[in-house]
């Protein structure tokens, strides 16, 4: 079994980085749809080729397929199979309430290990978490 480092952990934060197919798209819905602020950005041709997103503490990239100074094709295939970006939240039922007034779709929340959960589905088909702890029993389907 694994024993604390003597000396602390080097690594601070991780900070998934998504490919996305059209960047705008993918902007306009994280920053307009679910509120996020954008810290930064890589513009060398003038358009947002990449950047770094924030939602409070959260944080994620994107980046378009760019290589060597043009575009690329994105791979075949769904992206993000298989994977879920899980945000933890104080209250998940609020963070459902204002994807809804924003016009996002948003699964409808339910109550899993202890947590209120809601979901969604970026432009690329990532799927997107906001989860928050409860003490309401377990499959328990918000009625609000």
């Amino acid at each position: 079994m694994p024993t604390e480092p003597a000396v602390a952990p080097n690594v601070k934060q991780v900070v998934p980085f998504l490919r996305v197919t059209d960047i705008e798209v993918s902007l306009h819905f994280y920053l307009e749809g679910l509120g996020f602020v954008l810290a930064n950005k890589w513009t060398p041709d003038g358009r947002v080729h990449w950047c770094w997103l924030r939602l409070g503490e959260a944080a994620l990239m994107l980046q378009d397929y760019w290589r060597h100074g043009e575009e690329a094709q994105p791979p075949a295939g769904p992206r993000g199979q298989g994977v879920s970006l899980t945000f933890m939240c104080t209250d998940a039922l609020v963070i459902y309430h204002d994807l809804i007034a924003r016009g996002i779709e948003a699964s409808r929340p339910f109550v899993g290990n202890g947590l209120w959960a809601t979901t969604v589905l970026d432009p690329d088909g990532y799927r997107l978490e906001f989860e928050s702890p409860t003490d309401v029993p377990e499959e328990t389907v918000y009625s609000g």
